[in-house]
């Protein structure tokens, strides 16, 4: 009997074991060992990998680096442009006194313009004592003027020095045609000596109401022929001195003076007569 337990609990046992041994999962296959090859690829990778790592961080660390450059160097420029801020600002208020100085001074010289006639360097001008208008020339270096004048005669009218003379004139000049080779007289206020290379002149001087523009004064004119220049007429400076600027880029400012032509008088009164 004892032996029949014996048998009976052996016979047990090995069925439990076996069966435990039919549930155990099966062991996954060992891999292969790595070859020196594969093992070296492994590395190079590894190394590439870790490589271009540090080179992005490199990048970007010397593209912190610049453009924290860039800031100091804009933060010392701005400084510098507040010093010279300041600079200016503590200038201008010593220079204040000086710039109302200035401001005073161009002041008074604009006021001193203002009430100057503005003259090209050509305009018209009028003589009311002759009757016409003739082109000037306006001439600051001249200091007297001087009028086309030809066949040029003295003589004493109640014992005075007087002169008789003719304009001169070429036919291209603009004139009142009736005045054209008419005799003008007025008396002689001086001589002027005039040295010139075919030697000493004297010539004669009158005073004829002139006009031109605005302006209305009595000019002393020296006698002399000028047919052989540009404009019968020359204004010199001391009929323009303190009244009047010249603005050398125009010409003919100031319109024409009119005048009635005689001949032209004349023969409307002998038309008129003979209707």
């Amino acid at each position: 009997m004892h032996h029949f337990l014996r048998t009976s609990a052996v016979m047990s046992l090995a069925s439990l074991m076996l069966a435990g041994c039919g549930l155990t999962p099966p062991r996954e296959p060992t891999p292969p060992p790595l070859t020196n090859e594969a093992f070296e690829a492994r590395m190079d990778r590894l190394e590439a990998s870790l490589s271009s790592s540090c080179s992005v961080s490199q990048q970007a660390l010397e593209e912190q680096q610049l453009t924290q450059q860039t800031l100091v160097a804009d933060v010392r420029e701005v400084g510098g442009l507040l010093r010279e801020l300041r600079n200016d600002m503590s200038a201008q208020d010593d220079d204040s006194g000086q710039s109302l100085d200035v401001m005073s001074a161009c002041q008074a010289v604009s006021d001193r313009f203002n009430d100057k006639v503005v003259l090209g360097r050509s305009e018209w001008i009028g003589l009311p004592d002759v009757g016409t208008y003739l082109k000037a020339r306006i001439d600051s270096g001249a200091n007297t003027s001087s009028l086309s004048a030809v066949d040029v005669t003295e003589f004493e009218r109640d014992g005075e020095n007087w002169v008789r003379f003719k304009l001169g004139l070429v036919d291209s000049d603009t004139v009142i045609e009736s005045v054209r080779g008419e005799w003008i007289e007025a008396p002689v206020e001086r001589r002027v000596r005039v040295i010139q290379s075919a030697g000493e002149q004297s010539r004669p001087v009158v005073n004829l109401m002139t006009s031109l523009g605005p302006i209305s004064e009595r000019v002393e004119f020296t006698l002399n022929d000028r047919t052989h220049l540009d404009y019968p007429v020359l204004l010199g400076r001391r009929f323009f001195m303190d009244i009047a600027l010249i603005d050398v880029a125009e010409q003919f400012v100031h319109p024409r003076p009119e005048y009635d032509d005689a001949e032209e008088q004349s023969d409307e009164a002998s038309s008129s007569d003979d209707a």
